[in-house]
């Protein structure tokens, strides 16, 4: 059966992408295991380890406080609530990795974000 040039071409390039699969996936294999290895070496030559399983004697307490004022949650809009909701998550869990964390308090807590909060991230009690 007679093919079309344009036919042809494609047939072609169907074949070559099928016929280099394994090679591609070699070759992303490869660059895993360099990465892996990359990371390893780096952690080796820090003696320091993954920050986030640092042990808890190297953490220095500072001596800031950071309040934030939940007061006026009942002026926002839903949508406003939810970010400022995500906001504090982003500070809490930040805090918690920082070589100084600070004396982070929550004030006024209660109304729009406190419902929000219950809802979507029950931990939040243990924040202590």
């Amino acid at each position: 059966e007679a093919m079309s040039k344009r036919q042809r071409k494609k047939l072609l390039k169907q074949q070559q992408w099928e016929e280099q699969k394994d090679l591609r996936r070699q070759k992303r294999k490869e660059k895993r295991q360099k990465r892996k290895l990359e990371r390893q070496s780096k952690m080796d030559c820090n003696n320091e380890g993954n920050d986030r399983k640092r042990m808890c004697k190297e953490v220095v307490p500072s001596t800031l406080r950071l309040v934030v004022d939940c007061s006026f949650d009942d002026l926002m809009v839903l949508k406003d609530v939810k970010k400022l909701h995500k906001q504090i998550q982003r500070c809490y869990a930040e805090n918690r990795k920082a070589f100084h964390p600070v004396q982070f308090y929550l004030t006024s807590h209660g109304g729009q974000l406190k419902n929000n909060m219950n809802e979507n991230d029950k931990g939040w009690v243990n924040w202590k």
